[in-house]
């Protein structure tokens, strides 16, 4: 791990993330990359260059990616992965980490946060505030948990898919790859079809 880390996004949830890095208190500086001429310094951080130039900064850096969007966070950290860049995994320190737990690296578990025993996460992640994950889940890669979102036991979450804030999934659950699940919904069943689903019991929208 290097003394400085870069955040790609400096935006709403770029600033969470560069928040969990000030927390964590392993990086002696903290920058972004980002697209936005108006964006000047979030959180009293600087904004030192446009998020094409990573490459420049692969020796010095850890670099993160510090954006939401699931398949756009998908494609910048493929390609970092690629060009060679050390992507680290942001903890919160308020976060409940149980044992035998896998975090993939480019994944962010924000406050609030408790993962129980014996769950793999996949890389580039979102487990967002107050959010919860049972035991022996299984979260895919660029999967996106929202604040308050609760899983049971036993739960496998496929690749890319965005539970919205406030949802439940049942125990022993396979929901699969590019869902979005609705705000408050409540899945009791599996989905094994790509969509939108809404709703107590959740269905497909």
């Amino acid at each position: 791990m290097r003394n400085k880390l870069l955040i790609i996004g400096a935006s709403g949830h770029g600033k969470v993330v560069a928040d969990i890095a000030l927390r964590m208190h392993k990086w002696q500086c903290i920058a972004f990359l980002d697209d936005n001429q108006n964006v000047k310094s979030p959180l009293g951080l600087e904004v030192i260059g446009r998020t094409s130039e990573t490459n420049k900064y692969f020796q010095d850096y850890d670099i993160i990616v510090g954006i939401g969007n699931n398949a756009t966070r998908e494609k910048i950290q493929e390609r970092l992965e690629i060009e060679g860049a050390t992507i680290p995994t942001l903890i919160h320190p308020s976060a409940i980490i149980g044992e035998q737990v896998e975090l993939a690296q480019g994944t962010v578990v924000m406050a609030g946060v408790v993962i129980n025993c014996c769950t793999k996460i996949g890389k580039g992640c979102i487990i967002n505030t107050s959010s919860s994950i049972d035991h022996d889940n299984r979260i895919d890669d660029y999967v996106h948990i929202s604040p308050g979102a609760h899983l049971a036991g036993t739960v496998t979450v496929g690749k890319g898919t965005w539970l919205g804030i406030g949802s439940v999934v049942s125990n022993n659950v396979n929901i699969t790859y590019g869902c979005k699940v609705g705000a408050g919904s409540v899945v009791v069943k599996d989905i094994n079809e790509t969509g939108t689903y809404l709703g107590v019991p959740a269905r497909r929208a």
